[in-house]
């Protein structure tokens, strides 16, 4: 059985639209976490060691982190496709982006957001958002999606970041139309619809 301990409106709404796409069996347990506009606590029933989401567990075994989350289930649910498998040429690429996303996207875009990136240690160490735009852009100027010409969970987790934070990605209609194209999945409207109780 999987488990997946989710607030609504944070990063573990990737989660829940991801496991909408592998077609798994799953429970939610709506959890509180404390958010940035000083709303919301900790919940000492989350598993996660921070108290914060996404947290899974698969049958006993507590998997947290949205990059750590989405390798576990791509490679437990193979058949869905929306990973490339190992031996796959893609699959290089595949983590790499990933990897990219966890080490120096989302504290390039955190700091952005904090207003504290011309810090010129944090420009040293992750470069800056233009940096970002750049290689996004470039991926999108030669596909329709990260990889190439179908959709992975590489996709699913740029778009969560154009979700909540559309400055985090490059402007442009090319990049619209591809936030446009992955947010019509079936899956992510079904995702919408669980993202709160009830």
């Amino acid at each position: 059985m999987l488990t997946l301990f989710h607030a609504p409106q944070s990063r573990s709404s990737r989660i829940v639209w991801l496991l909408e796409e592998l077609g798994a069996d799953y429970e939610i347990v709506y959890t509180n976490i404390a958010r940035m506009d000083g709303s919301g606590a900790a919940d000492p029933a989350n598993p996660h060691p921070d108290r914060k989401v996404p947290a899974l567990v698969h049958d006993g075994a507590l998997v947290t982190e949205s990059i750590a989350i989405m390798l576990y289930l791509t490679d437990l649910y193979p058949e869905a496709g929306l990973a490339p498998r190992a031996g796959d040429p893609l699959r290089g690429a595949y983590l790499t982006w990933l990897a990219w996303y966890a080490g120096t996207v989302e504290p390039v875009v955190t700091f952005e957001f904090a207003k504290v990136a011309d810090n010129p240690a944090l420009m040293y160490t992750f470069r800056g958002l233009a940096g970002v735009h750049a290689r996004i852009a470039g991926a999108l100027e030669k596909s329709e999606y990260i990889l190439g010409d179908r959709f992975t969970a590489a996709d699913l987790l740029f778009v969560s970041l154009g979700q909540w934070y559309r400055p985090g990605l490059p402007s442009g209609q090319r990049v619209d139309d591809y936030l446009a194209r992955c947010a019509a999945r079936p899956a992510a409207a079904r995702a919408m619809g669980k993202d709160r109780p009830g």
